[in-house]
């Protein structure tokens, strides 16, 4: 059964799309807070989640930033998350992030099987990852 490793609670900071003929694109910046698995912090200045669609095809998002906290240890340690993803059929998005991390205590992330599932929230979303 899955284990829930992180949460990551997302808000919304800024906005920016472009329409052409052939496709759309758009970039969402974002900060927040991120806690699980012996990790608590913050999400640090530059997150940004990139979109994009050619018409008629499949919406593809890829969001990178780094999480800046404390590990179970006590340790300071820093966290690259970039959870690429696809919006399905039915709007759920599921994603495979490639994570990494300076923290000998979490360096599991790297080499599990994480996916993330998005969670809508007001004026952001909460991020899950689990470990298969």
């Amino acid at each position: 059964m899955a284990k829930e490793v992180l949460k990551v609670d997302v808000n919304i900071t800024g906005f920016e799309e472009v329409k052409g003929k052939s496709g759309e694109a758009c970039m969402i910046l974002f900060d927040g807070t991120a806690e699980g698995s012996g990790f608590k912090g913050v999400i640090g200045p530059s997150a940004a989640d990139t979109q994009k669609q050619d018409y008629g095809k499949e919406r593809f998002l890829s969001a990178r930033y780094i999480l800046k906290g404390k590990d179970a240890t006590g340790k300071d340690c820093r966290i690259f998350i970039e959870n690429n993803g696809s919006f399905e059929a039915n709007g759920d998005i599921t994603t495979r992030p490639l994570i990494y991390t300076d923290s000998e205590n979490l360096a599991f992330l790297e080499t599990s099987g994480i996916y993330g599932k998005i969670e809508g929230k007001e004026g952001g979303v909460i991020i899950h990852l689990f470990e298969e």
